[in-house]
């Protein structure tokens, strides 16, 4: 019987063409799922101590470096937010502001031109900057922060009280003069006045990268870089939809 057997093995091995690289693998592969389970076994023995010990209580492990042990945290363990800079919330109350009057730009849309590309961009634009505005004050209240910019932080105050706007807002002449316009004549001034806004979006952007210590909040700097890759996109559209 155990004559029959190895014959059975060695004709096996013959068909296949390699019995002795199969075995190895097959062996690789044994031992590294042995190590695996072997390597796994200090963090569940850490969990069932948690659980025998605290019954129902969530369990919080802390994976170690390279070559160190996990270790179990406390269940009121809770995330800490990372550090933000003054720039930080600045460039978020004062979007917030950029972003307002973009809105009330493409409000004008339905009443003001019957265009029905201009009539896409602008629910595009409105609908994006809308729900970045509802971000942007989710962010800025998680953390404690006002989510207008006060008078003071605002840039280039004069001493008539009269505030500058953000970088490319359309001072309130132009927003006038938009209100007034009609037709194509609508169409051209608000592409014009809505590149203008745009450009000043992607400066803002710059000035926070620009600013050391700035911009290293992961959530802030996704929003930050989506910013000003989107609007560089829409500001292509409409250059194309000027000509």
């Amino acid at each position: 019987m155990k004559s029959s057997y190895f014959k059975g093995q060695r004709k096996l091995q013959s068909e296949m063409g390699g019995g002795a690289c199969l075995s190895g693998t097959m062996g690789g592969l044994v031992a590294a799922s042995t190590l695996a389970g072997l390597f796994s076994l200090p963090v569940c023995a850490q969990q069932a101590e948690q659980q025998q010990a605290e019954p129902g209580t969530p369990v919080v492990v802390q994976p170690g470096a390279p070559g160190q042990p996990t270790r179990t945290l406390p269940p009121s363990t809770r995330a800490t937010l990372p550090p933000r800079s003054p720039a930080d919330v600045q460039f978020m109350q004062g979007m917030i502001m950029h972003h307002a009057q973009a809105v009330e730009m493409t409000a004008l849309i339905e009443s003001h031109t019957q265009t029905k590309d201009l009539r896409l961009l602008g629910a595009r634009i409105s609908h994006s900057q809308s729900e970045e505005i509802k971000f942007m004050k989710r962010w800025l209240e998680a953390r404690g922060e006002s989510t207008s910019l006060p008078m003071q932080d605002m840039p280039g105050m004069d001493m008539s009280n009269q505030p500058m706007l953000m970088p490319g807002m359309l001072t309130p002449k132009q927003m006038e003069a938009l209100k007034k316009a009609k037709g194509t004549g609508f169409d051209q001034l608000f592409l014009t006045g809505m590149i203008q806004h745009h450009n000043g979006a992607l400066i803002m952007v710059k000035d926070l990268f620009d600013t050391a210590g700035s911009g290293q909040d992961a959530e802030l700097f996704n929003f930050a870089t989506d910013v000003d890759s989107g609007q560089r996109a829409e500001i292509r559209i409409m250059q194309n939809m000027l000509k």
